[in-house]
């Protein structure tokens, strides 16, 4: 009795051992294969033109297996910037004079093998829909994330909200909109670091002239 005892002491033990082997195993595997680098927002620009202020930037950032794997699926994604123009004020609090938005909606289209992007100005909420002003087709996924990460030629601001001798910040935003997946994906991505794509870049507003030759068409 007691070496029947002693040997069901040993497989628990056994069993616990091999189990929290395996749950280091997990640890260490799962940061290596989802490990993305940081999101960030480069070379940043601003140009005063005669109808308005536009603004062009990079966004540098990886797409998380997990991320890709729910793309494969059929699972759109959906990408925000949005940025905010703000006057100091020495006196109270800075006053933001003007905001713009856009989304950027990307999804893989299985029958053709090809990528999508999308892309809306303002918010999408449930009534507005998917109005998009720009729709493109890319053999490649990477191809797909330049077009996403470039924001070229934005216009984010008329002339008429800017005064000439007033100084601005700017901030801007990007982040990945959890809000618009499917509900039942939102619960189960919730949390999760994977999911978390956002950059932030506040700075003062400095506007570059552009030369009359470098304006095309809006």
């Amino acid at each position: 009795m007691v070496f029947i005892t002693h040997s069901l002491k040993n497989a628990a033990l056994e069993a616990i051992a091999r189990f929290a082997l395996l749950v280091c195993l997990c640890l260490l595997w799962v940061p290596a294969r989802s490990l993305a680098g940081p999101t960030e927002i480069t070379q940043l620009r601003a140009e005063r033109a005669e109808d308005g202020v536009y603004l062009s930037a990079v966004v540098r950032f990886d797409i998380p297996p997990v991320v890709e794997d729910a793309l494969r699926k059929g699972i759109a994604i959906y990408f925000v910037v949005e940025a905010d123009i703000y006057r100091n004020r020495w006196y109270w609090t800075d006053l933001r004079v003007t905001s713009a938005a856009r989304t950027l909606r990307l999804a893989y289209q299985p029958l053709t093998g090809r990528w999508r992007v999308n892309i809306v100005s303002g918010l999408i909420t449930s009534s507005s829909g998917l109005r998009a002003t720009l729709n493109q087709n890319y053999e490649t996924l990477p191809e797909a994330l330049s077009a996403i990460q470039r924001v070229t030629h934005w216009k984010i601001a008329e002339v008429s909200e800017m005064e000439p001798d007033a100084t601005y910040n700017l901030n801007l935003n990007f982040w990945l909109d959890l809000s618009q997946l499917p509900r039942p994906f939102q619960i189960g991505v919730a949390g999760q670091r994977d999911w978390t794509i956002s950059a932030q870049l506040r700075d003062r507003l400095r506007l570059v002239p552009v030369p009359p030759a470098a304006e095309g068409p809006r």
